[in-house]
């Protein structure tokens, strides 16, 4: 476990909000949302925030994102389209909260697009939607990311490589 986590309080109480936005949280994606923060490294206090956020509606509210890559914020998007969605599609509402954060999350459109097949992609390998393995989620963002980068780079005959953000 992380001791400096990378994701503030503040996404996994957006996260519970994109869950909230049909009327219900199930209790599988309370769960995933206090297994993604308590496997982000965050202490107990940061955990017993986010478990009432879990425990009744929220807003998505403000996303810092300032300490937080493109690949921080895709993962970020992708988690909360699959809460949208762990327990069939997403209703209207919970697709409106799924765009409120991508907003907030500074994620154009089409790379939510990509996330969100990325997503349905990870969750079709596991028979058990609410065991969503994060981490395959988080690995495979992270190498599609890479990807699509090196495919850019390519296309303009860089030689040396740029950091990635």
């Amino acid at each position: 476990m992380g001791t400096n986590p990378i994701l503030g309080i503040d996404v996994y109480v957006a996260l519970a909000a994109v869950g909230w936005a049909d009327g219900q949280l199930t209790r599988e994606a309370a769960d995933a949302i206090l297994r993604t923060a308590s496997e982000e490294g965050l202490d107990i206090n940061a955990l017993s925030k986010i478990e009432e956020a879990v425990q009744k509606p929220v807003d998505v509210g403000v996303v810092d994102r300032m300490n937080m890559s493109k690949s921080d914020r895709l993962y970020v998007y992708a988690v909360a389209s699959w809460i949208a969605a762990i327990d069939g599609p997403a209703s209207e509402a919970a697709q409106d909260a799924l765009n409120k954060l991508g907003v907030a999350l500074g994620v154009p459109e089409a790379p939510r697009k990509h996330a969100d097949e990325i997503m349905r992609e990870v969750a079709a390998e596991d028979s058990r939607p609410e065991r969503f393995d994060l981490a395959v989620l988080r690995a495979t963002l992270d190498d599609r990311l890479e990807a699509a980068r090196m495919a850019r780079l390519a296309m303009l005959g860089d030689e040396e490589l740029p950091p990635q953000e």
